[in-house]
């Protein structure tokens, strides 16, 4: 048989349309079939952990969040009854964010716009703040990394020139180096991904008992003494300039979460810790150690709106770590948190862009 082009283009002619019709045949079959293996996917991962009349998983969605928060590492210097406590406060940004959330990868970038931040005279403050919160299904895991330069005295007018005026310490550092990990036992019932990540909706109330434990070290100091000049006549340590500390322990703790009418809930987490610390104040070319147990605090506190498609809360994050001084009653606590508005959305993630995560998480496995 004689192959010409004129039978090849007869053959094209021919061959293209029917490819073309087979395709437009198959890609929605290729889809709907996308779509259930998806959802088939998504069952068995929920009915092999958790109880789903509790709580929803999301994991195989892709969350997107648009946010604004507030981080912050505050200095306090307590007294005895009848003494007003130092509040030394970081003039840090009010900051404007956007991030992601599919499976256990999330990405999160905010940065502190001009127009959020107007110059009230609470003086500069240069930081690094790293904070990380993980939350997986059994395990709250924080992560703290702070370098703080730069305070204001609160309340206004406190030791300043001017009733209407900060006390400014640009001399201030603090720099704090600490974690936490907590085991949640009702985990199949209780999550505290749906208010923390958005990758979650808690349907019906529940809690968790959490045990676990945590790690601080931390170094505050200053060029004169860290008590200001208008209460230097009433602190035993009025001289001390710098102060280091290091402690650990075991701690305990609940987290409920209250749902009203399926989709309005609140959330509060609270984990004591009793440690055993060991403190170093410094005054001039003089140094004094003590050790003491020292009871901290970490809390969580969340209010919002949850469903399958949006969410929209009010978080908080703080952790109080004490520092015992050598003058009883003459202590320092640092106050680690987080404040943040989110709004967030769930989508189906395409076929390219999962093969793409699920590399990155054998990456990181």
């Amino acid at each position: 048989m004689l192959i010409t082009a004129t039978t090849i283009k007869h053959f094209f002619l021919r061959a293209i349309p029917a490819f073309i019709t087979c395709l437009l045949l198959t890609s929605p079959l290729l889809a709907q079939r996308s779509e259930i293996e998806m959802a088939l996917a998504e069952r068995i991962e929920q009915n092999r952990h958790f109880d789903t009349s509790y709580y929803h998983s999301y994991d195989r969605r892709l969350t997107t969040r648009l946010y604004l928060s507030q981080k912050y590492t505050r200095l306090e210097l307590t007294a005895p009854k009848g003494i007003t406590n130092a509040k030394y406060r970081p003039n840090t940004t009010l900051n404007l964010g956007v991030g992601a959330t599919y499976r256990s990868l999330t990405l999160n970038l905010a940065y502190g716009f001009p127009f959020l931040n107007p110059d009230v005279g609470k003086g500069k403050t240069s930081y690094l703040d790293l904070q990380s919160h993980i939350y997986t299904r059994k395990w709250i895991i924080d992560g703290f990394g702070q370098f703080y330069r730069g305070y204001f005295l609160s309340p206004k007018g406190l030791s300043a020139a001017s009733p209407n005026d900060y006390y400014l310490r640009s001399d201030l550092r603090v720099n704090l180096f600490g974690g936490a990990a907590y085991h949640a036992f009702n985990w199949r019932k209780f999550s505290y991904r749906a208010p923390m990540l958005q990758n979650e909706w808690q349907k019906k109330s529940a809690g968790s008992f959490l045990l676990g434990g945590e790690f601080d070290y931390s170094r505050s100091w200053a060029d004169a003494p860290l008590v200001p000049d208008s209460l230097r006549g009433q602190y035993a340590n009025a001289n001390v300039t710098q102060v280091k500390m290091f402690q650990a322990g075991p701690g305990a703790g609940y987290a409920y979460t209250l749902v009203l009418f399926q989709h309005f809930f609140v959330t509060a987490g609270l984990s004591a810790n009793l440690n055993l610390g060991f403190t170093r104040e410094f005054s001039g070319n003089t140094s004094t150690d003590r050790w003491g147990l020292a009871p901290n605090l970490l809390y969580r506190g969340v209010i919002g709106y949850n469903s399958k498609l949006w969410t929209a809360n009010l978080s908080l994050v703080n952790s109080t770590v004490l520092a015992r001084g050598e003058y009883p009653g003459y202590d320092y606590m640092l106050r680690v948190g987080n404040v943040r508005l989110t709004v967030a959305h769930r989508f189906k993630p395409g076929h390219k862009f999962r093969l793409f995560t699920r590399k990155i998480e054998k990456k990181f496995q």
